[in-house]
């Protein structure tokens, strides 16, 4: 016989479960609706800042929102929420209700932040006791008093205190901006510094030369005199700043990044400055007749000179080292051992430069120099150029000569020859201080990169005719 068991239905002692159940989104809170009917669940709004407001406030930033997202009661104030008001009823939240307690701020609602007047501390007026039975009597109107001054009178003489404090602080803003620019103007007060980073003697001759040349350079821009000078583009420096940065290129040898760092402009604005002012000098300096006449230089030639008072002229070569090239055949220089660019330098008796040829090979002699650079033909009868020995250049000119002489067969030198040879070299060493004082310019003791040889005629050009503004004495006294 079998035994019926009887099952007992437990689904009335238990909360029925639903299909789904609602969880607070919430980090670090583990609210469920599953068996927990005192909290209410709330939908995200559908306005789109609202609810970009809650995810801020859950840390949520990333996050998908379903219609199943639920955020609890427990993190919204009291006053957010509405009760409901029959037994049925759902609880609600008030229109624009933020979620802000969480567990992370101990589910407190910081209060609002004091206005700036309200954090303000202030310090009560002390007014002494006898003040105090003063202001506590009501005084009758004093016919003799006279009335206190206008504010504005009280406070005339503090307002022009206060405009001087401004003009003085202006100034020294604008000092110190000086200061920090790297400019012509931070170095007016240094004659020094001057020299140093332009090879001028001082502050006074290279305004003055700088001031002609941005005069020039305005006409040539009206006048449309020289039209591949410029083109209009916003100038990031004043002309004499950039005439100044052209200088320091030539003279210090700086390299253009560090130029660019100096002057705070980009390395391709100092490239488009030293190409524009080496082209804007080269023509400007150029047109100025730099050849004396022999009148010129008889008017000012050296008592030096008198036992060669027909000198025109002293002529001598010099040779830049430059970089490589790809057949370095003709580039080659045997006296440097380096590849090289050769130029043939004169100067007249009294120091200036008179005579610039362009460079040529290094492998070049100095007697085809001369005859290639077109001097010859500026030489008459009656002058006479100064000379070293290696230039054999008597049969190439129609002029007279000064040239130490050759020792040749002789076993030893007449000594009317070595005196000869001794006031020659006395006098022709000055074009040897010359081309020193052009080579002082860093950007020819270094060696002539290709990025600088399309130019590099204008600029050896430009220092040469530059020396001349250096008025320093070149011609001493020989002591004997």
């Amino acid at each position: 016989m079998s035994i019926k068991r009887k099952v007992f239905k437990t689904e009335h002692f238990q909360k029925q479960e639903k299909k789904y159940s609602e969880h607070c989104c919430v980090p670090l809170c583990s609210a469920s609706a599953k068996f927990n009917g005192i909290l209410s669940f709330h939908g995200f709004p559908t306005h789109s800042d609202l609810r970009r407001q809650w995810l801020v406030n859950i840390r949520r930033d990333h996050f998908t929102i379903t219609s199943h997202t639920r955020v609890c009661s427990r993190h919204f104030a009291s006053d957010q929420l509405i009760e409901p008001t029959t037994l049925d009823g759902r609880r609600q939240l008030i229109k624009g209700a933020v979620p802000t307690p969480f567990e992370w701020n101990g589910y407190k609602v910081e209060p609002p932040r004091r206005s700036v007047w309200e954090r303000t501390e202030r310090h009560p007026e002390l007014v002494p006791p006898d003040d105090q039975e003063e202001h506590s009597l009501t005084r009758d109107h004093d016919y003799c008093s006279v009335p206190e001054p206008p504010f504005t009178i009280y406070h005339l003489s503090a307002a022009e205190d206060l405009s001087k404090d401004v003009e003085t602080l202006r100034k020294e803003i604008q000092e110190l901006r000086v200061q920090r620019e790297f400019g012509l103007q931070r170095f007016a007060g240094s004659d020094t510094d001057i020299r140093f980073y332009t090879s001028m003697v001082c502050i006074t001759i290279t305004k003055h030369l700088a001031k002609k040349s941005i005069i020039l350079l305005v006409h040539s821009l009206r006048s449309n005199i020289f039209p591949f000078v410029f083109t209009f583009q916003r100038q990031l420096l004043q002309p004499i700043d950039e005439f100044f940065l052209f200088l320091v290129f030539l003279s210090a040898g700086l390299k253009e990044r560090d130029l660019a760092h100096r002057f705070n402009i980009h390395q391709s604005t100092v490239s488009r400055i030293i190409a524009t002012w080496t082209n804007f000098l080269a023509t400007a300096l150029g047109s100025q007749c730099i050849w004396l006449t022999r009148e010129e230089v008889q008017a000012y030639l050296p008592e030096e000179f008198k036992d060669f008072s027909d000198t025109q002229m002293i002529l001598d070569c010099t040779e830049l080292r430059c970089q490589t090239p790809s057949s370095p055949s003709e580039m080659y220089s045997s006296y440097k051992s380096h590849c090289t660019m050769k130029a043939l330098v004169g100067i007249a008796p009294h120091g200036p430069v008179t005579f610039i040829s362009n460079l040529y090979a290094g492998s070049v002699s100095d007697k085809e120099l001369f005859k290639q650079s077109g001097i010859a033909e500026k030489l008459t009868e009656d002058m006479a150029v100064m000379v070293d020995k290696g230039f054999l250049i008597t049969d190439c000119c129609k002029c007279k000569v000064y040239c130490p002489p050759f020792l040749s067969k002789q076993k030893q030198m007449p000594a009317y020859q070595v005196k000869e040879t001794q006031a020659i070299a006395r006098l022709r060493v000055h074009v040897e201080r010359v081309i020193r004082r052009i080579k002082q310019n860093k950007l020819f003791d270094t060696i002539i990169t290709m990025s600088h040889v399309y130019n590099i005629n204008q600029l050896f050009a430009v220092a040469c005719m530059l020396s001349n503004y250096q008025n320093t004495a070149l011609v001493k006294k020989w002591v004997k």
